[in-house]
C-alpha cells in the first residue's frame, strides 16, 4: 500500500508541476491533510477529477481488504469507557446484531457509554464486522440521545472556504463540552453538487430530491430527502446535502447494488470495499454515525439499518477524510480525543487544528 500510495503522489505532484508549478503550493495547504490527500483535492479542483477518481480505483485493485479471517486480537476495548453508566430508555443496552453470518466474538455489538450529561448516557459507541466476508475489520459504530447532545456543522478552510461566526477547529471555548467530532460529505465541488447552506447563506444550491443532514436550532439532526421528507423552515440553521438517501423509511436504497454515479457519485464505486461513513436517525431521535474500513455502500447501510436508522445518508469516504472521534474535557487543556474504529487513519487531534473540509461537532447540553 505504501508503495502504490508514493506512486499516486508522485504522478499528483508531476500533474500539478506540469501545469504550473502548483504541486509545492498544494502540499503547503493548512491542516493535517495527508500530502496524498491535499494533491488528490488540488487535482479535482483543477479539472483532474476524471484521472483521481482512476488512480483512487488502481490503489483499490491492488490493495483490496482481506477477506475471511479475525480481528487481530479480536473486537478491541472501548477507549475511553465510562464505568458503570447503564442503558437508558432512549439509549437500551441490546447489543447490535452480528452481520458477519457468525456467532458475535466477545465484546461485539455491545453498547458502551463514553460520554455523560447529567449523569445519563449521552453518546454511545459499539464495534462489530462488517459482513460475512470481511470478517478481520471492525467498524464503529456511535449513537447519541439528542436530549443530551447538540450538533452543529462547522465550516473548513477550503470547503466550504470563506469568513464564518463559528472556526474551523474545536477552539478553547468549545473543549469543556464536545462530546463528538467527525466529518461531512463530499466535496462542494464534487460532479454531484452536495448542496450546503449555514449560518443563514447558501454556498451551493440545495438540490431537491438530495440526501440531507439538516440541524435545528434547539441542536437536534434530521435526515430526508430535500423538500420531500426535510425542507426550509425558520428553524433551520444548516443543511448538508450528499447524494441519495440510503436508508429510507427503514429499507435500503437498492441502488446500492446496480446504481452508478448518478446516485453515488464519481468515485471508485459504490462496490468497492473502503474506508466509508454514514449518518441517520432512528424512529425515535436518536441520531447514529458509522465508520470503518472495508465498507461498500450496502452494507454501510446494512449497519445503519442495524443500528436502528430509518433514514440515513452516506457521508465521506476513503481513509483521508472518514474520521469519528469521541472527547473527554482535559481541565486546563485540549480535550482528550478518541478514535472511534482501529483502523482510522485520521487522528482526533486533526479537529485542534483548523480542518480543510467541512465536519460536525456535537456538544453536551
Amino acid at each position: 500500500m505504501a508503495a502504490v500510495s508514493r506512486l499516486v503522489v508522485a504522478m499528483l505532484t508531476v500533474a500539478a508541476l506540469a501545469v504550473g508549478g502548483c504541486g509545492v503550493a498544494a502540499l503547503r495547504v493548512a491542516g493535517t491533510d495527508s500530502a496524498m490527500a491535499k494533491l488528490a483535492e488540488w487535482g479535482r479542483s483543477h479539472g483532474l477529477n476524471d484521472e483521481v477518481t482512476w488512480l483512487e480505483k488502481q490503489v483499490y485493485l491492488r490493495n483490496q481488504p482481506a477477506l475471511g479471517g479475525e480481528p487481530p486480537g479480536g473486537i478491541p476495548a472501548v477507549a475511553g469507557a465510562v464505568p458503570q453508566v447503564p442503558g437508558s430508555a432512549t439509549l437500551p443496552s441490546t447489543p447490535l446484531a452480528p452481520l458477519s453470518g457468525d456467532p458475535p466474538l466477545p465484546g461485539e455489538g455491545s453498547w458502551h457509554t463514553v460520554v455523560t450529561a447529567h449523569g445519563k448516557p449521552a453518546v454511545q459507541v459499539a464495534a462489530l464486522r462488517p459482513d460475512d466476508q470481511h470478517t478481520s475489520f471492525v467498524v464503529g459504530v456511535l449513537r447519541m440521545d439528542p436530549a443530551l447532545v447538540r450538533g452543529e456543522l462547522r465550516p473548513g478552510t477550503t470547503d466550504p472556504g470563506g469568513r464564518w461566526a463559528t472556526a474551523p477547529s474545536l477552539v478553547p471555548a468549545d473543549r469543556d463540552d464536545v462530546a463528538v467530532a467527525f466529518n461531512g460529505g463530499f466535496r462542494l465541488t464534487d460532479p454531484s453538487r452536495p448542496g450546503y447552506y449555514s449560518q443563514g447563506r447558501t454556498v451551493t444550491r440545495l438540490v431537491d430530491g438530495q440526501a440531507s443532514l439538516v440541524l435545528r436550532a434547539d441542536g437536534t439532526a434530521d435526515v430526508g430527502r430535500w423538500n420531500q421528507e426535510v425542507r426550509m423552515a425558520p428553524d433551520v440553521v444548516s443543511v448538508r446535502q450528499n447524494l441519495v438517501p440510503l436508508v429510507d423509511g427503514g429499507a435500503l436504497n437498492q441502488t446500492c447494488a446496480t446504481g452508478g454515479t448518478k446516485e453515488w457519485g464519481t468515485t471508485i464505486g459504490q462496490t468497492a470495499f473502503i474506508h466509508r461513513s454514514g449518518f441517520g436517525v432512528t424512529a425515535s431521535g436518536v441520531e447514529v454515525y458509522v465508520a470503518g474500513p472495508a465498507l461498500s455502500v450496502c452494507t454501510l447501510g446494512r449497519i445503519l439499518q442495524d443500528a436502528g436508522v430509518v433514514r440515513g445518508m452516506e457521508l465521506d469516504i476513503n481513509p483521508d477524510w472518514v474520521s469519528g472521534a469521541y472527547f473527554h474535557p482535559r481541565p486546563g487543556g485540549p480535550p482528550q480525543g478518541f478514535a472511534l474504529f482501529p483502523d482510522e487513519k485520521v487522528s482526533p487531534q486533526h479537529y485542534l487544528t483548523p480542518s480543510s473540509r467541512d465536519w460536525f461537532a456535537w456538544f453536551t447540553r
